[in-house]
């Protein structure tokens, strides 16, 4: 098995995301698992793991993500979910479906969002749901998020309607909070009752494994890493060739006199083999620009002579 590369790992409710890295590194005999785009225990589906030296290129995947939400009409709770304290509960039985649909082009696009009280993002150092369990007062600072598309999967009416949505969107948005104030505005109340996220980072429910497949598979010999360059052909690329690549590979700054992409852009470094060597940005200088490595996967060959600027 390759020792660097990504899973696209089904994670199992009840299970954090900490608990699924605790787990990997158990079955997979290393220490250097992490994973991309934290889920909540009860949610489940596409959790991105990185193994070894991929952990590096976590942040240079993919940001897009996509879930399929339930959201039950009639009650409020603490952490906008089912796993909260019950605030309030009212019937429901007046809400409709075409009150819904009338209102969710409100949540497309670029909106305002404030996080749940119980969330990981930190005020004043500390995590929110820190700042909630002490019943701190907090002013939770709105986001702006975007919304790329909401299509209604099913509804389901009663004393507590529940309607499913297949949700796209990209980084930092809370589904919990979405179900919320879609309560808001009915003046219903609602939480999320269920998630699933099929897509994120580039990774697709559809070729996910479950943690017991992991296992099987590790036990068959046959588990295979994804290759870190599978889950960066979003990103623009260049190619190093000789003695410029060799450069690269020491973490070594080069001079262009052009820039293939905007100064800060992350970019994929490549060889002539299209091997990837690592990621790099650009920087712009007085004349030209300058290639900075940000990551460098490919150790330089042993006793390789470097040319000097």
């Amino acid at each position: 098995m390759t020792t660097a590369g990504f899973l696209n790992l089904n994670k199992p409710s009840g299970w954090t995301s900490h608990d699924c890295v605790g787990r990997l590194r158990r079955l997979l005999r290393t220490k250097k698992v992490g994973h991309g785009g934290t889920l909540d225990p009860a949610a489940t589906g596409v959790l991105p793991i990185a193994v070894g030296r991929a952990t590096q290129l976590l942040r240079f995947l993919a940001t897009d993500k996509a879930y399929h939400a339930v959201i039950r009409f009639g009650l409020t709770t603490t952490t906008d979910d089912l796993q909260g304290t019950l605030v309030e509960q009212c019937s429901a039985t007046d809400v409709t479906l075409e009150q819904v649909t009338s209102i969710l082009p409100r949540f497309l696009g670029s909106i305002a969002q404030v996080p749940p009280r119980y969330s990981a993002i930190q005020v004043h150092g500390q995590r929110l749901y820190e700042l909630a369990r002490q019943g701190k007062p907090v002013e939770i600072p709105t986001r702006q998020v975007t919304v790329h598309s909401i299509e209604v999967l099913d509804w389901q009416p009663g004393e507590a309607p529940e309607l499913t949505l297949a949700i796209a969107c990209g980084p930092g948005t809370y589904i919990r909070a979405l179900a919320r104030d879609l309560g808001q505005v009915l003046g219903s109340g609602a939480t999320l009752s269920a998630l699933t996220r099929t897509r994120s980072n580039g990774f697709h429910l559809d070729d996910s494994l479950t943690l017991d497949q992991v296992e099987r598979q590790l036990a068959e010999n046959r588990l295979s890493l994804i290759a870190p360059a599978a889950m960066l052909t979003h990103l623009p690329a260049i190619t190093l060739t000789g003695d410029a690549a060799r450069r690269f590979c020491h973490g070594q700054k080069l001079s262009l006199e052009q820039a293939p992409v905007a100064a800060g852009r992350p970019l994929r470094v490549l060889n002539q083999t299209n091997e990837l060597l690592g990621i790099a940005q650009i920087r712009s200088q007085t004349s030209g620009y300058q290639l900075k490595p940000e990551r460098v996967m490919v150790a330089p060959p042993q006793g390789a002579s470097v040319h000097q600027p």
